[in-house]
């Protein structure tokens, strides 16, 4: 029905290749990069979870009004 050629071994070869001249392409941020970057993920995460702390608290005390 086709060819019985086992290519098994050089497919592999050729992905981990591949994936090796992939690798060489990543260019990988600065220590004042990464920093400022993780600075400002916490500043949003902590102001968003204050957000929706506050946000509870009032429909908390708005249903027990209204129960």
């Amino acid at each position: 029905m086709g060819d019985t050629v086992n290519n098994e071994g050089t497919q592999k070869k050729n992905f981990f290749q591949g994936l090796k001249t992939e690798f060489k392409k990543i260019v990988w941020p600065d220590q004042e990069t990464v920093t400022k970057q993780t600075i400002a993920v916490l500043a949003v995460s902590i102001a968003l979870g204050l957000i929706i702390a506050i946000l509870d608290l009032i429909i908390k005390f708005g249903l027990s009004f209204i129960l």
